[in-house]
């Protein structure tokens, strides 16, 4: 769809309950919407006639840890009638849920367990928010940016006990040397096994 469709396009959605801005960029149409009135926002873009965005492709969380409403919650949709796509914004923060939208796109399901395994977005009038894709008794949110890369515990599978046991995470190369010079230049040491070369480079 032209720029020029999709500009006309966003004015009329503009228009609707909980649109707080909307722009297009890059060939696509962008909605920015109020968190508490996501819900009607998601219906008159599935319902009204000029939209008919009966698909939901994806929701997915953004970090931004330094802001007040530290996350974004970015909603896809595609209308196969009118053959464009538009994506939805709103904010919000570790305490303030989002309404779910599990009414109206039943797909949405997996996709807000998902937010709220990896961001720990909360949604509010989901049938079953539970963690999705990390294990049972995971600590905290892998996808912010201000979790360990290293995670909390390590899992192993202890032959003894004939089980799946986690551990608290050991840092083996906190006990390392690291030389940091470049692969290049080589080391001013000698590596084990390396004597021979070492040798043959002096004479």
């Amino acid at each position: 769809m032209a720029d020029e469709a999709l500009h006309e396009l966003g004015e009329h959605i503009a228009r609707a309950k909980g649109v707080t801005g909307i722009n297009v960029a890059y060939g696509e149409l962008n909605v920015d919407a109020d968190a508490a009135q996501i819900a009607a926002v998601m219906k008159f873009l599935r319902d009204d006639k000029k939209c008919q965005f009966i698909n939901i492709i994806d929701v997915c969380g953004v970090d931004y840890p330094t802001r007040e409403k530290r996350f974004d919650v970015v909603y896809h949709l595609l209308s196969p009638k009118k053959n464009v796509r538009v994506r939805v914004k709103v904010q919000t923060d570790e305490q303030t849920p989002v309404p779910s939208v599990c009414d109206i796109f039943p797909g949405a399901n997996w996709f807000e367990r998902e937010a709220y395994d990896l961001y720990g977005i909360l949604f509010t009038g989901h049938p079953e928010l539970r963690r999705l894709l990390t294990d049972y008794g995971f600590e905290g949110h892998p996808l912010r940016k201000d979790f360990p890369l290293t995670g909390f515990v390590e899992v192993r599978w202890d032959d003894e006990v004939k089980r799946v046991v986690y551990e608290p995470v050991r840092l083996a190369q906190e006990f390392r040397n690291f030389d940091f010079l470049s692969p290049w230049e080589g080391t001013d040491y000698v590596l084990p096994g390396d004597e021979k070369a070492k040798a043959e480079a002096k004479k």
